[in-house]
């Protein structure tokens, strides 16, 4: 039997309501289309489809 080993979160998602995912902590966001690849430590990313900048909320969810 396994040991329950307490896991230490890299990163934590965030769903805010009628609003973004907001991904705060240590991960790698890839951009496969745009051949990019970028750390930030917090991204706030669209839900609604709205957004000019997607993946990025603009905050065009709240007009």
């Amino acid at each position: 039997m396994e040991e329950n080993k307490e896991i230490t979160p890299q990163a934590t998602v965030e769903v805010i309501e009628f609003g973004p995912l907001r991904i705060s902590g240590n991960f790698t966001l890839k951009d496969l289309r745009r051949d990019s690849e970028v750390s930030p430590g917090e991204v706030w990313l669209c839900r609604c489809g709205k957004s000019q900048t997607k993946p990025y909320c603009d905050e065009s969810h709240k007009k």
